[in-house]
């Protein structure tokens, strides 16, 4: 069973083309949770496409938000993903075949700010996107496995999940997280299609 959560800071004007990629997909989630970290009122969308929200009550930041996220969820596995970006409709489907404990893809770039960003990252132009590729390298020394992939839930709690971290602008919890369950032994799996499209905005709350 998969859950997908998706977290959302002042994207609400985004967050219905979230939700659509999300149901939309061949392989139905069992539990979409949308978080708005308190931010804003979502829940007229979130009650028009009949999926579970939580408005928090306070500001939380990306990691203790994604960290009590993580402890909502009761499925094998789970999937974190931003209110402004989505995901290919055969996304899950695919992620989910793979025998792996943690499984990632590449990413299509768009949005207002994709030059500058693109300008740091190893992109190939193809159907109108640039490809964002990612080169499996050491773990320990630099993350190679973006925040949105899909991954084993059971193996995760029993490394800690994400790390309680005070400062609420570090974005490497999923790193973090990584590592630890790569170092208990979970296996990756990297499928080279582009299954998750980032829209790169001014908004964007992780910087590069």
């Amino acid at each position: 069973m998969i859950t997908v959560i998706i977290a959302n800071y002042k994207y609400k004007h985004l967050l219905s083309q979230c939700i659509d990629s999300v149901i939309s997909q061949t392989r139905k989630p069992d539990r979409i949770l949308v978080i708005d970290d308190n931010s804003e009122d979502i829940s007229d969308i979130c009650n028009k496409y009949g999926v579970e929200y939580i408005i928090r009550k306070e500001n939380l930041g990306t990691v203790e938000n994604f960290r009590q996220a993580f402890n909502e969820v009761t499925t094998d596995k789970v999937m974190f993903l931003g209110a402004d970006n989505w995901l290919r409709l055969d996304a899950l489907e695919l992620m989910d075949k793979e025998d792996a404990d943690i499984v990632s893809s590449d990413i299509a770039l768009c949005g207002t700010e994709l030059d500058t960003f693109r300008q740091a990252l190893n992109t190939e132009y193809k159907d109108g996107y640039h490809i964002w590729r990612f080169k499996e390298g050491n773990i320990e020394k630099g993350n190679y496995i973006h925040g949105s992939s899909l991954y084993n839930v059971e193996i995760a709690k029993k490394v800690g999940g994400y790390e309680r971290n005070k400062d609420s602008k570090n974005t490497e919890e999923d790193w973090m997280l990584w590592r630890k369950m790569l170092r208990a032994g979970a296996k990756h799996k990297h499928i080279s299609e582009p299954l998750l499209y980032y829209r790169r905005h001014k908004d964007n709350f992780i910087k590069i």
